[in-house]
């Protein structure tokens, strides 16, 4: 047991110190493969499961899969891109859930609605339906959802009763209980998160962090059991400014991007980073492109220097940890997610694609 915990070090040191010793990459160019366009088609939660195929949920109570490199789905020599369900599948009564979260255990997939109420489904590879999380509520908004491990799992949303809701499931997804706000920090008058892309909530390990509205930064150091909240100095004064997203590459190193999405061109205060694991930050490429973005993300085994950042305006590129950024397109989605080093998939208005980055 020894040597073999020894040979997991190991390996898991050559791994790092391979990771820090990249060759600085410079992409240059996105290539952009339509998968599904469907003018009725509104898109702003995203996931890869564990089998490396997209799930995405819309605005009209649809879910589906992108199976675009599964072999075994091809017919007839034709390409299934994707499996969306029917509508009415999703339905609860007569309302027709508006899914702005979405996420996976790495078993289940689950899916959020926004407004009240608020419907948590749970969906079994087999297909089995439930609604495992109920809540009504004239102030109910959930924004974003993820999970540590495939029992335990979060959602946050907008605050309705003096702090932000924080709903957390301890048994794999079957039960879901909301924290009381005595055991959150208090939040700021109508703090609550901007359900653009579902990236408000980044997870490493045990550690969680949640960005709102209000510019600030909610830290859990031990999965939602423990809180506390740090200030930013992203843009923050009006109803439509703040934090519309964040993503953590390790422990330490953190990028959240925002704006508004009113005046997607402004592109002061708008970009910050931290590296001491969400404790201080400080803004980046003032006056520099992008303005307004709904997604960042950082590019994985990239030894987090290269990200990504997306929204309505176009998608934009940075390879030395956010600090400059560069144009690659003007094409518009609201949220992305990657595959590898150089694919990923994004979904906005209208389609869902493939993006390859390449140098």
């Amino acid at each position: 047991m020894k040597k073999l915990t020894a040979i997991i070090i190991l390996v898991c040191l050559m791994s790092c110190k391979e990771e820090k010793h990249l060759e600085r990459r410079d992409i240059s160019k996105v290539e952009i493969e339509t998968l599904i366009q469907d003018s009725l088609l509104n898109v702003r939660a995203l996931d890869i499961n564990n089998y490396k195929e997209g799930i995405f949920a819309t605005s009209d109570a649809r879910m589906g899969i992108i199976f675009e490199e599964a072999d075994w789905r091809k017919k007839n020599g034709e390409k299934v891109h994707a499996i969306v369900t029917d509508s009415v599948y999703l339905k609860y009564d007569s309302i027709v859930p508006n899914f702005r979260a979405l996420s996976n255990s790495g078993k289940d997939v689950y899916l959020l609605s926004i407004g009240s109420p608020a419907l948590l489904y749970k969906i079994t590879p087999k297909d089995n339906v439930s609604i495992v999380y109920k809540e009504t509520h004239e102030k109910t908004f959930y924004d974003s959802m993820d999970f540590w491990n495939d029992q335990e799992g979060i959602a946050i949303g907008d605050s309705t009763d003096g702090c932000l809701s924080v709903i957390i499931t301890r048994d794999g997804g079957e039960t879901w209980d909301k924290l009381s706000c005595d055991n959150l920090p208090k939040g700021t008058e109508n703090e609550g998160a901007f359900a653009a892309s579902d990236t408000n909530i980044s997870i490493v390990g045990d550690n969680t962090w949640v960005a709102t509205t209000a510019g600030r930064i909610y830290y859990s150091p031990d999965k939602g059991i423990n809180w506390d909240v740090f200030d930013t100095p992203i843009v923050k004064d009006k109803e439509t400014e703040g934090i519309y997203s964040i993503d953590f590459y390790d422990e330490l190193n953190g990028f959240a991007i925002g704006g508004d999405y009113t005046k997607p061109d402004d592109n002061q205060a708008n970009k910050i980073l931290t590296k001491d694991g969400g404790k201080t930050w400080q803004l980046v490429a003032e006056g520099q492109e992008p303005g307004y973005r709904s997604c960042v993300q950082y590019i994985p085994n990239r030894a987090g220097k290269e990200l990504v950042a997306i929204g309505f305006k176009g998608i934009d590129y940075s390879n030395d940890g956010g600090y400059n950024w560069k144009h690659l397109s003007d094409e518009g989605f609201y949220t992305v997610r990657f595959l590898n080093d150089s694919i990923a998939y994004a979904a906005g208005k209208g389609r869902i694609s493939k993006l390859t980055f390449r140098k």
